[in-house]
């Protein structure tokens, strides 16, 4: 992920990065606290709303799903949950605490990604094709090992806009 980002960047003259995983979540979530970007419930009116294990999709606990296949959040913003697990650009912590009491350690509060020297595991977002509805809700996450490749693993590309 990080080859391909610095590849963009260099082609584009534009610098892309990977979300944090609090930009992630704030983005899934799209203004709600709900579980899922839709709701509460995995389905949505009787509809599949994403791609999972037994989301009713087509796709279910075989393969991806086309990107735009299901609605867009109220971000306008497709695929956010399910599909596949999303690498964020935050190391895994175990707790993961913003506005914690002073004795634990907290994420950053500002949004930033929650890195350190010693990073062998990154936190994924999302779920995937191949998990269960629980997966897919916006608060949960995961992790894998800095190296882990699978089909049921991608990335979302981000870009910095210049404020005002």
């Amino acid at each position: 992920a990080q080859k391909y980002l610095t590849w963009l960047s260099r082609e584009t003259g534009k610098q892309y990065r990977l979300l944090s995983e609090a930009e992630y979540e704030y983005a899934a979530r799209a203004g709600k606290e709900t579980a899922y970007p839709w709701g509460n419930a995995v389905k949505l009116d009787g509809k599949a709303m994403a791609d999972c294990s037994d989301c009713a999709s087509p796709w279910d606990d075989r393969q991806t799903a086309p990107v735009g296949q299901f609605a867009a959040n109220g971000f306008g913003l497709y695929d956010m949950v399910g599909n596949v697990w999303e690498w964020v650009e935050d190391c895994y912590h175990p707790r993961y605490e913003i506005g914690a009491s002073p004795s634990k350690v907290e994420a950053p509060a500002n949004g930033s990604p929650w890195t350190d020297s010693q990073c062998s595991e990154r936190v994924v977002r999302g779920g995937s094709w191949d998990y269960d509805p629980q997966y897919l809700r916006s608060a949960v996450r995961d992790r894998n090992s800095s190296f882990f490749q699978g089909s049921d693993l991608g990335f979302r590309v981000a870009r910095t806009l210049a404020g005002p």
